[in-house]
């Protein structure tokens, strides 16, 4: 089960002329020899380049980030504002620039909080009276670089009376190949089971909007409904493949082992109804599954390798 990072494209010219706020599209700006300011989707007749004002804007949807520019003139700021409940880092860049300063320096990568808008650079025009345009990429992964996992004994995440068995463990040969489900388990259970906060954390994330499931990877790959729980050493559990319309927590609630979170299903990439587990950490802009230990229900603890 592959968890959907994002990338985002801004595309924006700077002028010597007094800017209008950010739309959608392209927008031409010009004031009149009567002092009047018009704006219009065509670029005005008889008007000299310089004197007419062109913005271009395109931000592609995000499922967690969104990106703005804000300020006017000769001077926009990037913004960026984190829609989950923890930490998320980008790493914004220049796709093109011309003419074009940015302080700080790009590329760069930054953390922000969650629930947050974070300034992440301005830009201004360089030298000459030409103008400038430029034009920004950012990607996003979920989880704080600097969190540092501890050795903890993971709850089994379904009722030890579902008739559970793990079908898939680390290495899994079958989907548990990529650098984010490497250190994953499938736990085969029956659909509508309830699956349960194997350790006490916040939700971080909640995705419920996909129905279906098959094995075109293409189609399936990243169309899983999960929950994904932050805990207090910045480590977070996937909880994933869960039944359409079955969240029981929200994004933002603090929960604690063996409560009830969702049901199980069969949505995303999957053969048949199963929980997919994983714990996860952002290794630097890129999330990637970890070892852990789970306890097992009768004593003593699960085997999880192959």
């Amino acid at each position: 089960m592959r968890i959907r990072t994002f990338q985002i494209a801004l595309v924006f010219a700077l002028t010597t002329t007094s800017s209008a706020p950010l739309q959608a599209g392209k927008v031409y700006k010009h004031v009149d020899e009567n002092g009047v300011t018009h704006y219009s989707d065509r670029p005005p007749a008889g008007k000299a380049p310089e004197l007419v004002e062109t913005l271009h804007y395109r931000a592609e949807s995000q499922q967690f980030v969104t990106l703005r520019l804000d300020g006017s003139g000769e001077s926009r700021r990037a913004l960026a504002f984190n829609r989950l409940h923890g930490p998320v880092e980008v790493e914004l860049v220049f796709s093109s620039a011309r003419n074009i300063i940015a302080d700080p320096a790009l590329p760069l990568t930054q953390v922000i909080p969650g629930q947050r808008e974070t300034e992440l650079a301005q830009f201004h025009v360089g030298g000459g009276s030409n103008g400038g345009d430029f034009e920004l990429g950012m990607t996003g992964v979920p989880g704080d670089p600097q969190a540092q996992p501890q050795d903890v004994a993971y709850a089994l995440p379904v009722s030890p009376g579902s008739g559970w068995r793990i079908d898939q463990g680390f290495d899994g040969a079958f989907s548990h190949h990529d650098e984010q489900a490497r250190y994953a388990i499938d736990i085969n259970v029956d659909e509508g089971e309830p699956v349960l906060a194997a350790r006490g954390g916040l939700v971080m994330q909640v995705e419920d909007d996909f129905e279906g499931a098959g094995l075109d990877m293409e189609k399936y790959a990243t169309r899983a409904n999960y929950v994904r729980i932050l805990h207090d050493d910045g480590s977070m559990a996937v909880y994933a493949h869960l039944q359409t319309d079955s969240m029981l927590v929200r994004a933002g609630q603090r929960v604690s082992v063996g409560q009830a979170i969702a049901h199980a299903g069969n949505t995303g990439y999957s053969t048949g109804p199963h929980l997919h587990f994983a714990i996860q950490v952002n290794a630097g802009m890129a999330l990637k599954s970890i070892p852990f230990r789970m306890s097992d229900p009768a004593g003593g603890e699960l085997k999880l390798s192959r």
